[in-house]
């Protein structure tokens, strides 16, 4: 019988509103009037998510890997960045169990688009649909989130790590 260790990962991501961007959530464009800035294409809910796994596995955060110093890697995909922390989970030997996450913006309203960013996200970090959520929130009018100045995620994750 295999025997596991479960570890769990925390993620926290904002990026502000930018006139000439696109919005990218989950790797899905989402229609707004405004985009998100960043040195990538900005995926506020994919960057949440990586640090998540990256936490979990016990590694420095997102920019460690990916840093905005980094000119070859501007206007990534942020879907590019969960296949590589997708290829560490495997280079530990784990497996990524599951990705629950959280979504905070007065708008663009998102939910409409949950399920393909759920294939979007599964597909990048190969896993199956149902063990990826998503959910959104409001931050009821108050903060930078709640003046829509920009939009912050929160994503959790779990890895099993088989015992020797």
């Amino acid at each position: 019988m295999n025997e596991y260790e479960y570890r769990s990962g925390i993620g926290y991501d904002v990026h502000q509103f930018a006139e000439n961007r696109k919005c990218i959530l989950g790797g899905v464009e989402i229609p707004h009037e405004v985009g998100l800035l960043g040195h990538s294409d900005a995926d506020v809910l994919c960057h949440a998510i990586a640090d998540s796994i990256l936490g979990a596995l016990g590694l420095p955060d997102i920019g460690y890997y990916f840093p905005p110093s980094d000119d070859s890697i501007e206007g990534i995909s942020s879907l590019k960045i969960l296949e590589k922390c997708a290829a560490l989970v495997q280079e530990k030997g784990a497996r990524l169990v599951n990705v629950d996450s959280m979504l905070i913006a007065e708008a663009p309203k998102v939910m409409k688009h949950r399920e393909a960013m759920i294939e979007n996200l599964s597909k990048a970090l190969q896993i199956t649909q149902d063990r990826v959520n998503i959910k959104a929130t409001t931050n009821e009018t108050m903060g930078f989130v709640g003046r829509e100045e920009g939009i912050a995620a929160l994503a959790n994750c779990s890895i099993a790590f088989p015992l020797s």
